[in-house]
Protein backbone atom coordinates (compact mmCIF):
# COMPACT_ATOMS: atom_id res chain seq x y z
CA UNK A 1 0.00 0.00 0.00
CA UNK A 2 1.19 3.49 -0.78
CA UNK A 3 1.12 5.84 2.12
CA UNK A 4 -1.16 8.91 1.67
CA UNK A 5 0.52 12.28 1.69
CA UNK A 6 -0.39 15.34 1.65
CA UNK A 7 -1.51 33.86 -32.59
CA UNK A 8 -2.49 35.34 -34.76
CA UNK A 9 -5.74 33.57 -35.47
CA UNK A 10 -7.17 33.22 -38.92
CA UNK A 11 -9.85 35.75 -39.65
CA UNK A 12 -11.80 33.28 -41.73
CA UNK A 13 -15.42 33.02 -40.73
CA UNK A 14 -15.21 29.26 -40.28
CA UNK A 15 -12.44 29.64 -37.72
CA UNK A 16 -14.38 32.28 -35.81
CA UNK A 17 -17.43 30.05 -35.74
CA UNK A 18 -15.41 27.07 -34.57
CA UNK A 19 -13.80 29.06 -31.79
CA UNK A 20 -17.18 30.28 -30.58
CA UNK A 21 -18.67 26.81 -30.68
CA UNK A 22 -15.81 25.17 -28.76
CA UNK A 23 -15.37 27.75 -26.02
CA UNK A 24 -12.41 29.76 -27.30
CA UNK A 25 -12.49 33.51 -26.79
CA UNK A 26 -10.36 35.65 -29.09
CA UNK A 27 -8.66 38.62 -27.52
CA UNK A 28 -6.41 41.47 -28.59
CA UNK A 29 -2.71 40.63 -28.97
CA UNK A 30 -0.64 40.86 -25.81
CA UNK A 31 2.88 42.23 -25.60
CA UNK A 32 4.27 38.91 -24.44
CA UNK A 33 3.44 35.44 -23.25
CA UNK A 34 2.75 34.53 -19.66
CA UNK A 35 6.30 33.45 -19.14
CA UNK A 36 8.27 36.29 -20.74
CA UNK A 37 11.41 37.14 -18.78
CA UNK A 38 11.12 34.22 -16.39
CA UNK A 39 12.55 31.22 -18.22
CA UNK A 40 15.43 29.51 -16.43
CA UNK A 41 17.84 26.62 -16.85
CA UNK A 42 18.59 24.77 -20.06
CA UNK A 43 15.43 26.16 -21.68
CA UNK A 44 17.33 29.46 -21.94
CA UNK A 45 19.89 27.84 -24.27
CA UNK A 46 19.71 26.95 -27.97
CA UNK A 47 18.14 30.32 -28.79
CA UNK A 48 15.92 30.47 -25.71
CA UNK A 49 12.27 29.68 -25.00
CA UNK A 50 9.65 32.39 -25.45
CA UNK A 51 6.52 30.39 -26.26
CA UNK A 52 3.76 32.53 -27.73
CA UNK A 53 5.37 35.89 -26.96
CA UNK A 54 4.34 38.60 -29.38
CA UNK A 55 1.34 36.72 -30.74
CA UNK A 56 -2.39 36.62 -30.22
CA UNK A 57 -3.90 35.64 -26.87
CA UNK A 58 -6.89 33.28 -26.89
CA UNK A 59 -9.11 32.08 -24.07
CA UNK A 60 -10.11 28.40 -23.89
CA UNK A 61 -12.35 26.49 -21.48
CA UNK A 62 -12.34 23.12 -23.28
CA UNK A 63 -9.76 20.85 -24.86
CA UNK A 64 -11.49 21.26 -28.20
CA UNK A 65 -11.07 25.03 -27.86
CA UNK A 66 -7.33 24.59 -27.29
CA UNK A 67 -7.11 22.53 -30.48
CA UNK A 68 -9.25 25.07 -32.34
CA UNK A 69 -6.86 27.85 -31.33
CA UNK A 70 -3.88 25.88 -32.63
CA UNK A 71 -5.69 25.08 -35.86
CA UNK A 72 -6.82 28.67 -36.35
CA UNK A 73 -3.33 30.12 -36.63
CA UNK A 74 -2.01 31.44 -39.91
CA UNK A 75 0.74 28.81 -39.75
CA UNK A 76 2.07 26.16 -37.39
CA UNK A 77 4.71 28.62 -36.16
CA UNK A 78 2.56 31.72 -35.65
CA UNK A 79 3.05 32.77 -31.99
CA UNK A 80 0.05 32.04 -29.78
CA UNK A 81 -0.80 32.19 -26.08
CA UNK A 82 -3.73 30.06 -24.92
CA UNK A 83 -5.15 31.04 -21.54
CA UNK A 84 -6.99 28.07 -20.05
CA UNK A 85 -9.58 28.10 -17.29
CA UNK A 86 -11.76 25.25 -16.07
CA UNK A 87 -11.56 21.48 -16.41
CA UNK A 88 -10.26 19.87 -19.59
CA UNK A 89 -11.43 16.25 -19.91
CA UNK A 90 -12.23 13.56 -22.47
CA UNK A 91 -15.77 14.82 -22.87
CA UNK A 92 -14.62 18.23 -24.13
CA UNK A 93 -11.38 17.33 -25.95
CA UNK A 94 -12.01 16.48 -29.61
CA UNK A 95 -9.75 16.39 -32.65
CA UNK A 96 -9.75 19.58 -34.73
CA UNK A 97 -8.30 19.69 -38.24
CA UNK A 98 -6.39 22.45 -39.96
CA UNK A 99 -3.25 23.24 -41.90
CA UNK A 100 -1.47 24.64 -38.83
CA UNK A 101 -2.14 21.75 -36.44
CA UNK A 102 -2.15 17.99 -35.99
CA UNK A 103 -4.46 17.16 -33.10
CA UNK A 104 -6.13 14.08 -31.64
CA UNK A 105 -9.09 13.40 -29.39
CA UNK A 106 -8.51 12.68 -25.72
CA UNK A 107 -5.10 14.34 -25.48
CA UNK A 108 -3.83 17.91 -25.81
CA UNK A 109 -1.68 17.46 -28.88
CA UNK A 110 1.16 19.95 -29.47
CA UNK A 111 2.45 18.16 -32.54
CA UNK A 112 4.60 19.57 -35.35
CA UNK A 113 4.16 23.14 -34.11
CA UNK A 114 6.20 25.89 -32.45
CA UNK A 115 5.89 29.14 -30.51
CA UNK A 116 2.99 28.30 -28.19
CA UNK A 117 2.22 29.07 -24.55
CA UNK A 118 -0.47 27.26 -22.55
CA UNK A 119 -1.12 29.01 -19.23
CA UNK A 120 -3.76 28.48 -16.57
CA UNK A 121 -5.63 31.62 -15.47
CA UNK A 122 -8.55 32.73 -13.33
CA UNK A 123 -9.94 29.96 -11.15
CA UNK A 124 -7.33 27.51 -12.45
CA UNK A 125 -6.84 24.99 -15.26
CA UNK A 126 -7.19 21.26 -14.56
CA UNK A 127 -6.45 18.60 -17.19
CA UNK A 128 -8.40 15.69 -15.71
CA UNK A 129 -7.32 12.29 -17.15
CA UNK A 130 -6.14 14.16 -20.27
CA UNK A 131 -2.38 14.37 -20.85
CA UNK A 132 -0.38 17.03 -22.69
CA UNK A 133 1.66 15.54 -25.55
CA UNK A 134 4.53 17.51 -27.18
CA UNK A 135 5.86 15.85 -30.34
CA UNK A 136 8.15 17.20 -33.11
CA UNK A 137 7.71 20.70 -31.68
CA UNK A 138 9.79 23.56 -30.32
CA UNK A 139 9.55 26.72 -28.22
CA UNK A 140 6.70 25.58 -25.98
CA UNK A 141 5.73 26.92 -22.54
CA UNK A 142 3.30 25.13 -20.20
CA UNK A 143 2.58 27.07 -17.03
CA UNK A 144 0.22 27.19 -14.04
CA UNK A 145 -1.81 24.06 -14.85
CA UNK A 146 -2.74 20.87 -13.01
CA UNK A 147 -2.61 17.54 -14.87
CA UNK A 148 -3.96 14.57 -12.92
CA UNK A 149 -4.82 10.89 -13.19
CA UNK A 150 -3.68 10.29 -16.76
CA UNK A 151 -3.82 6.55 -17.53
CA UNK A 152 -2.16 4.22 -20.01
CA UNK A 153 -4.48 1.32 -19.20
CA UNK A 154 -8.02 1.03 -17.95
CA UNK A 155 -10.45 3.73 -18.96
CA UNK A 156 -10.10 6.35 -20.15
CA UNK A 157 -6.52 6.40 -21.45
CA UNK A 158 -4.50 9.38 -22.66
CA UNK A 159 -0.95 10.16 -23.79
CA UNK A 160 0.40 6.70 -22.99
CA UNK A 161 -0.21 7.35 -19.32
CA UNK A 162 2.10 10.39 -19.08
CA UNK A 163 0.81 13.61 -17.54
CA UNK A 164 3.23 15.59 -19.74
CA UNK A 165 5.17 13.67 -22.38
CA UNK A 166 7.68 14.87 -24.97
CA UNK A 167 9.09 12.81 -27.82
CA UNK A 168 10.70 12.92 -31.24
CA UNK A 169 12.88 15.96 -31.91
CA UNK A 170 11.44 18.28 -29.27
CA UNK A 171 13.44 21.42 -28.49
CA UNK A 172 13.14 24.22 -25.94
CA UNK A 173 10.27 23.51 -23.57
CA UNK A 174 9.67 25.28 -20.26
CA UNK A 175 7.22 23.66 -17.84
CA UNK A 176 6.68 25.90 -14.83
CA UNK A 177 4.43 26.06 -11.76
CA UNK A 178 2.51 22.92 -12.65
CA UNK A 179 0.98 20.22 -10.47
CA UNK A 180 1.36 16.72 -11.92
CA UNK A 181 -0.22 13.89 -9.97
CA UNK A 182 -1.54 10.36 -10.22
CA UNK A 183 -3.34 8.04 -7.82
CA UNK A 184 -1.02 5.04 -7.89
CA UNK A 185 1.52 3.15 -9.94
CA UNK A 186 1.69 1.07 -13.09
CA UNK A 187 -0.58 -1.64 -11.68
CA UNK A 188 -3.30 0.97 -11.28
CA UNK A 189 -2.91 2.09 -14.91
CA UNK A 190 -0.59 5.09 -14.52
CA UNK A 191 2.83 5.77 -16.07
CA UNK A 192 5.22 8.75 -15.84
CA UNK A 193 4.37 12.27 -14.76
CA UNK A 194 7.07 13.98 -16.86
CA UNK A 195 8.70 11.95 -19.65
CA UNK A 196 11.15 12.89 -22.43
CA UNK A 197 12.09 10.53 -25.28
CA UNK A 198 13.51 10.27 -28.81
CA UNK A 199 15.51 13.45 -29.15
CA UNK A 200 14.10 15.86 -26.55
CA UNK A 201 16.54 18.60 -25.56
CA UNK A 202 16.77 21.95 -23.78
CA UNK A 203 13.96 21.53 -21.26
CA UNK A 204 13.36 23.11 -17.84
CA UNK A 205 10.94 21.86 -15.19
CA UNK A 206 10.64 24.46 -12.44
CA UNK A 207 8.48 25.21 -9.40
CA UNK A 208 6.29 22.17 -9.96
CA UNK A 209 4.78 19.39 -7.82
CA UNK A 210 5.03 15.73 -8.85
CA UNK A 211 3.25 13.39 -6.45
CA UNK A 212 1.38 10.18 -5.69
CA UNK A 213 2.79 8.19 -8.60
CA UNK A 214 4.86 5.09 -9.20
CA UNK A 215 7.02 6.98 -11.69
CA UNK A 216 8.12 10.59 -11.51
CA UNK A 217 9.54 10.77 -15.02
CA UNK A 218 12.34 9.75 -17.34
CA UNK A 219 14.80 11.02 -19.92
CA UNK A 220 15.21 8.29 -22.56
CA UNK A 221 12.82 5.39 -23.13
CA UNK A 222 15.53 2.70 -23.16
CA UNK A 223 19.30 2.21 -22.79
CA UNK A 224 19.60 2.84 -26.54
CA UNK A 225 17.55 6.09 -26.50
CA UNK A 226 20.47 8.39 -25.70
CA UNK A 227 19.64 11.44 -27.85
CA UNK A 228 17.95 13.37 -25.05
CA UNK A 229 19.48 15.79 -22.60
CA UNK A 230 20.21 19.26 -21.35
CA UNK A 231 17.40 19.18 -18.80
CA UNK A 232 17.07 21.39 -15.71
CA UNK A 233 14.96 20.49 -12.68
CA UNK A 234 14.76 23.10 -9.95
CA UNK A 235 12.52 24.08 -7.03
CA UNK A 236 10.22 21.11 -7.57
CA UNK A 237 8.54 18.89 -4.98
CA UNK A 238 8.69 15.13 -5.55
CA UNK A 239 6.31 13.59 -3.03
CA UNK A 240 5.16 10.00 -2.52
CA UNK A 241 6.93 8.67 -5.62
CA UNK A 242 8.21 5.10 -6.04
CA UNK A 243 11.07 5.86 -8.46
CA UNK A 244 12.24 7.88 -11.50
CA UNK A 245 12.76 11.22 -9.82
CA UNK A 246 14.02 11.38 -12.52
CA UNK A 247 15.44 8.37 -14.43
CA UNK A 248 18.22 9.62 -16.73
CA UNK A 249 19.51 7.62 -19.69
CA UNK A 250 22.40 9.50 -21.26
CA UNK A 251 22.62 13.26 -21.61
CA UNK A 252 23.18 15.98 -19.04
CA UNK A 253 20.82 17.12 -16.28
CA UNK A 254 21.07 19.91 -13.72
CA UNK A 255 19.06 19.12 -10.58
CA UNK A 256 19.03 21.77 -7.85
CA UNK A 257 16.94 23.08 -4.96
CA UNK A 258 14.33 20.33 -5.19
CA UNK A 259 12.56 18.80 -2.20
CA UNK A 260 12.20 15.02 -2.23
CA UNK A 261 9.99 13.35 0.36
CA UNK A 262 8.65 9.80 0.48
CA UNK A 263 10.64 8.18 -2.36
CA UNK A 264 10.00 4.52 -1.64
CA UNK A 265 12.32 2.71 -4.09
CA UNK A 266 14.78 5.13 -5.71
CA UNK A 267 15.17 8.77 -6.67
CA UNK A 268 17.62 10.27 -9.16
CA UNK A 269 18.60 7.25 -11.26
CA UNK A 270 21.56 8.21 -13.47
CA UNK A 271 22.43 5.43 -15.91
CA UNK A 272 23.68 4.63 -19.42
CA UNK A 273 26.28 7.39 -19.31
CA UNK A 274 24.03 10.15 -18.00
CA UNK A 275 25.74 12.96 -16.10
CA UNK A 276 23.81 14.81 -13.40
CA UNK A 277 24.85 17.88 -11.44
CA UNK A 278 22.96 17.57 -8.14
CA UNK A 279 23.14 20.74 -6.03
CA UNK A 280 21.51 21.86 -2.76
CA UNK A 281 18.54 19.49 -2.79
CA UNK A 282 16.74 18.30 0.35
CA UNK A 283 16.09 14.53 0.48
CA UNK A 284 13.75 13.43 3.25
CA UNK A 285 12.22 10.15 4.51
CA UNK A 286 13.33 8.32 1.38
CA UNK A 287 15.38 5.41 0.04
CA UNK A 288 18.26 5.32 -2.48
CA UNK A 289 17.76 8.92 -3.57
CA UNK A 290 20.77 8.97 -5.92
CA UNK A 291 22.72 6.37 -7.87
CA UNK A 292 22.49 3.88 -10.73
CA UNK A 293 19.67 1.39 -10.19
CA UNK A 294 18.23 -1.67 -11.97
CA UNK A 295 21.04 -1.80 -14.56
CA UNK A 296 24.77 -2.33 -14.88
CA UNK A 297 24.99 0.57 -17.40
CA UNK A 298 26.66 3.17 -15.18
CA UNK A 299 25.66 6.79 -14.87
CA UNK A 300 27.49 9.62 -13.14
CA UNK A 301 26.88 12.53 -10.77
CA UNK A 302 28.47 15.63 -9.32
CA UNK A 303 27.13 16.44 -5.86
CA UNK A 304 27.36 19.43 -3.55
CA UNK A 305 25.38 21.02 -0.75
CA UNK A 306 22.64 18.39 -0.48
CA UNK A 307 20.86 17.42 2.74
CA UNK A 308 20.02 13.75 3.40
CA UNK A 309 17.41 13.65 6.15
CA UNK A 310 16.36 10.13 7.20
CA UNK A 311 17.54 8.60 3.93
CA UNK A 312 18.28 4.86 3.78
CA UNK A 313 20.62 3.17 1.32
CA UNK A 314 20.57 -0.36 -0.05
CA UNK A 315 23.65 -2.52 -0.57
CA UNK A 316 25.60 -2.54 -3.82
CA UNK A 317 25.29 -5.28 -6.43
CA UNK A 318 25.94 -5.73 -10.16
CA UNK A 319 22.79 -3.79 -11.08
CA UNK A 320 22.44 -1.60 -8.00
CA UNK A 321 24.93 1.20 -7.28
CA UNK A 322 23.56 3.69 -4.75
CA UNK A 323 25.62 6.85 -4.29
CA UNK A 324 25.24 6.74 -0.48
CA UNK A 325 25.53 6.55 2.41
CA UNK A 326 28.23 9.17 1.76
CA UNK A 327 27.59 10.46 -1.77
CA UNK A 328 30.71 11.59 -3.61
CA UNK A 329 31.11 13.10 -7.08
CA UNK A 330 32.33 10.81 -9.85
CA UNK A 331 32.12 13.32 -12.72
CA UNK A 332 32.22 17.05 -13.41
CA UNK A 333 29.43 18.92 -15.17
CA UNK A 334 29.79 22.45 -16.58
CA UNK A 335 26.60 24.54 -16.55
CA UNK A 336 26.34 27.17 -19.33
CA UNK A 337 23.75 29.49 -17.76
CA UNK A 338 23.61 31.69 -14.67
CA UNK A 339 21.67 30.50 -11.63
CA UNK A 340 21.47 31.18 -7.89
CA UNK A 341 21.30 28.41 -5.31
CA UNK A 342 19.10 28.56 -2.22
CA UNK A 343 20.65 26.89 0.80
CA UNK A 344 19.49 23.28 1.02
CA UNK A 345 18.20 23.66 4.59
CA UNK A 346 15.54 26.14 3.50
CA UNK A 347 14.48 24.22 0.38
CA UNK A 348 11.44 22.52 2.01
CA UNK A 349 10.14 25.88 3.16
CA UNK A 350 10.67 27.83 -0.06
CA UNK A 351 9.40 25.01 -2.29
CA UNK A 352 6.25 24.63 -0.17
CA UNK A 353 5.47 28.30 -0.78
CA UNK A 354 6.30 28.49 -4.47
CA UNK A 355 5.83 25.15 -6.23
CA UNK A 356 2.71 24.02 -8.04
CA UNK A 357 -0.19 25.56 -9.92
CA UNK A 358 -2.18 28.43 -8.44
CA UNK A 359 0.61 29.75 -6.23
CA UNK A 360 0.78 33.13 -7.95
CA UNK A 361 3.87 32.13 -9.98
CA UNK A 362 5.94 32.91 -6.91
CA UNK A 363 9.66 32.17 -7.19
CA UNK A 364 12.62 32.20 -4.83
CA UNK A 365 14.79 35.29 -4.67
CA UNK A 366 17.86 33.08 -4.20
CA UNK A 367 17.85 33.80 -0.47
CA UNK A 368 15.07 31.41 0.50
CA UNK A 369 12.34 34.06 0.26
CA UNK A 370 9.42 33.77 -2.18
CA UNK A 371 8.72 36.72 -4.42
CA UNK A 372 6.25 37.52 -7.14
CA UNK A 373 7.43 37.70 -10.78
CA UNK A 374 9.05 40.80 -12.20
CA UNK A 375 6.27 43.42 -12.36
CA UNK A 376 7.63 44.72 -15.66
CA UNK A 377 6.34 41.46 -17.16
CA UNK A 378 3.21 42.66 -19.02
CA UNK A 379 1.33 39.42 -18.38
CA UNK A 380 -1.02 39.32 -15.37
CA UNK A 381 -0.24 37.03 -12.45
CA UNK A 382 -2.64 34.06 -12.69
CA UNK A 383 -3.66 34.22 -9.04
CA UNK A 384 -3.30 37.72 -7.62
CA UNK A 385 -5.75 39.28 -5.19
CA UNK A 386 -7.77 41.33 -5.97
CA UNK A 387 -6.50 41.34 -9.53
CA UNK A 388 -8.10 39.05 -12.07
CA UNK A 389 -5.92 37.77 -14.96
CA UNK A 390 -8.87 37.35 -17.29
CA UNK A 391 -8.29 39.76 -20.20
CA UNK A 392 -11.07 42.35 -20.14
CA UNK A 393 -13.63 42.07 -22.91
CA UNK A 394 -15.74 44.79 -24.47
CA UNK A 395 -14.88 48.42 -25.10
CA UNK A 396 -11.94 50.14 -23.45
CA UNK A 397 -13.78 53.15 -22.01
CA UNK A 398 -10.56 55.12 -21.57
CA UNK A 399 -10.25 55.66 -25.33
CA UNK A 400 -11.80 59.06 -26.00
CA UNK A 401 -12.04 59.96 -22.32
CA UNK A 402 -10.07 62.64 -20.47
CA UNK A 403 -7.21 62.22 -18.02
CA UNK A 404 -5.22 64.04 -15.38
CA UNK A 405 -3.07 63.23 -12.40
CA UNK A 406 -1.01 64.35 -9.42
CA UNK A 407 2.32 64.79 -11.21
CA UNK A 408 4.17 63.70 -14.31
CA UNK A 409 7.79 63.13 -15.13
CA UNK A 410 9.43 65.18 -17.84
CA UNK A 411 8.58 63.92 -21.32
CA UNK A 412 5.52 61.95 -20.21
CA UNK A 413 1.83 62.77 -20.51
CA UNK A 414 -1.42 61.85 -18.76
CA UNK A 415 -2.96 61.40 -22.20
CA UNK A 416 -0.52 58.63 -23.02
CA UNK A 417 -2.39 56.20 -20.71
CA UNK A 418 -5.53 56.39 -22.88
CA UNK A 419 -4.14 56.47 -26.42
CA UNK A 420 -3.99 52.71 -27.05
CA UNK A 421 -0.25 52.94 -27.74
CA UNK A 422 2.06 50.76 -25.60
CA UNK A 423 5.11 52.75 -26.70
CA UNK A 424 3.98 55.93 -24.91
CA UNK A 425 3.51 56.25 -21.16
CA UNK A 426 2.96 58.34 -18.04
CA UNK A 427 5.35 58.36 -15.10
CA UNK A 428 4.94 60.23 -11.82
CA UNK A 429 7.62 62.79 -11.01
CA UNK A 430 8.89 60.46 -8.27
CA UNK A 431 8.27 56.95 -7.05
CA UNK A 432 4.62 57.63 -6.19
CA UNK A 433 1.77 59.51 -7.79
CA UNK A 434 -1.63 59.10 -9.39
CA UNK A 435 -3.26 59.20 -12.80
CA UNK A 436 -6.98 59.42 -13.50
CA UNK A 437 -9.46 58.72 -16.28
CA UNK A 438 -12.50 61.01 -16.41
CA UNK A 439 -15.74 61.32 -18.38
CA UNK A 440 -18.25 64.12 -18.90
CA UNK A 441 -21.10 61.98 -17.51
CA UNK A 442 -21.44 59.07 -15.07
CA UNK A 443 -19.88 55.88 -16.47
CA UNK A 444 -20.12 52.35 -15.07
CA UNK A 445 -16.75 50.65 -14.46
CA UNK A 446 -15.96 47.29 -12.82
CA UNK A 447 -12.55 46.41 -14.20
CA UNK A 448 -9.34 48.20 -15.11
CA UNK A 449 -6.16 47.01 -16.78
CA UNK A 450 -2.95 48.80 -15.81
CA UNK A 451 -0.31 47.96 -18.40
CA UNK A 452 3.31 48.91 -17.78
CA UNK A 453 5.60 50.01 -20.60
CA UNK A 454 8.50 47.81 -21.64
CA UNK A 455 11.67 48.63 -19.75
CA UNK A 456 9.94 50.12 -16.73
CA UNK A 457 12.55 50.55 -14.00
CA UNK A 458 10.12 51.03 -11.15
CA UNK A 459 8.44 48.06 -9.50
CA UNK A 460 4.98 49.02 -8.23
CA UNK A 461 4.95 47.64 -4.69
CA UNK A 462 1.55 49.02 -3.65
CA UNK A 463 -1.41 50.83 -5.21
CA UNK A 464 -5.04 51.69 -4.69
CA UNK A 465 -7.91 52.39 -7.06
CA UNK A 466 -10.26 55.17 -6.01
CA UNK A 467 -13.63 56.64 -6.93
CA UNK A 468 -12.50 60.22 -7.38
CA UNK A 469 -16.09 61.44 -7.09
CA UNK A 470 -16.52 60.17 -3.51
CA UNK A 471 -13.01 59.36 -2.34
CA UNK A 472 -13.95 55.70 -1.78
CA UNK A 473 -11.21 53.08 -2.25
CA UNK A 474 -12.42 50.45 -4.76
CA UNK A 475 -9.42 48.10 -4.57
CA UNK A 476 -5.81 47.93 -3.37
CA UNK A 477 -2.86 45.63 -3.99
CA UNK A 478 0.56 45.40 -5.62
CA UNK A 479 1.96 45.03 -9.13
CA UNK A 480 0.17 45.86 -12.36
CA UNK A 481 -2.39 44.04 -14.45
CA UNK A 482 -6.14 43.46 -14.43
CA UNK A 483 -8.01 44.71 -11.34
CA UNK A 484 -11.68 44.03 -10.60
CA UNK A 485 -14.14 45.57 -8.14
CA UNK A 486 -17.95 45.88 -7.80
CA UNK A 487 -19.63 47.82 -10.59
CA UNK A 488 -19.40 51.51 -9.79
CA UNK A 489 -20.96 54.51 -11.55
CA UNK A 490 -18.56 57.46 -11.52
CA UNK A 491 -17.19 60.34 -13.53
CA UNK A 492 -13.54 59.90 -12.55
CA UNK A 493 -11.44 56.92 -11.48
CA UNK A 494 -7.90 57.16 -10.10
CA UNK A 495 -5.02 54.71 -10.03
CA UNK A 496 -2.68 55.80 -7.24
CA UNK A 497 0.81 54.32 -6.90
CA UNK A 498 1.52 54.41 -3.16
CA UNK A 499 4.83 52.57 -3.27
CA UNK A 500 7.46 51.54 -5.82
CA UNK A 501 11.15 50.77 -6.12
CA UNK A 502 11.79 53.38 -8.79
CA UNK A 503 9.87 55.41 -11.35
CA UNK A 504 7.07 53.33 -12.91
CA UNK A 505 5.96 53.69 -16.52
CA UNK A 506 2.23 53.20 -17.06
CA UNK A 507 1.58 52.77 -20.78
CA UNK A 508 -2.17 52.17 -20.60
CA UNK A 509 -4.87 52.67 -17.96
CA UNK A 510 -7.75 50.79 -19.56
CA UNK A 511 -11.26 50.83 -18.09
CA UNK A 512 -14.13 48.41 -18.73
CA UNK A 513 -17.77 48.11 -17.75
CA UNK A 514 -17.46 44.38 -17.05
Amino acid sequence: MRRPVALRLSAAGATLALAAATGALMAMPEAASAATGGVTGYATQNGGTTGGAGGQTVRATTGTAIHAALCGRASSSTPLTIQVEGTINHGNTDKVSGSSCNTAAGVIELKQISNVTIVGVGGGAVFDQVGIHVRESSNIIIQNVTVKNVKKSGSPTSNGGDAIGMEKDVRNVWVDHTTLEASGGESEGFDGLFDMKAGTQYVTLSYSILRNSGRGGLVGSSESDLSNGFITYHHNLYENIDSRAPLLRGGVAHIYNNHYVGLSKSGINSRAGARAKVDNNYFEDSKDVLGTFYTDAAGYWQVSGNVFDNVTWSGRSSDNNPAGPDPQSNTSVSIPYAYTLDGANCVPSVVSRTAGANTGLKVSDGSCSPQTPDPTDPTPDPTPDPTDPTPPTGTNLSLGAGSDGSSKASGTSYGDVRDGDMSTYWSPSGSTGSVSIKWSSATTVSKINVREAAGSTGSITSWKVGNADTGAVLASGSGAGVITFPQTSLRKITFEITGSTGTPKVAEFETYAG
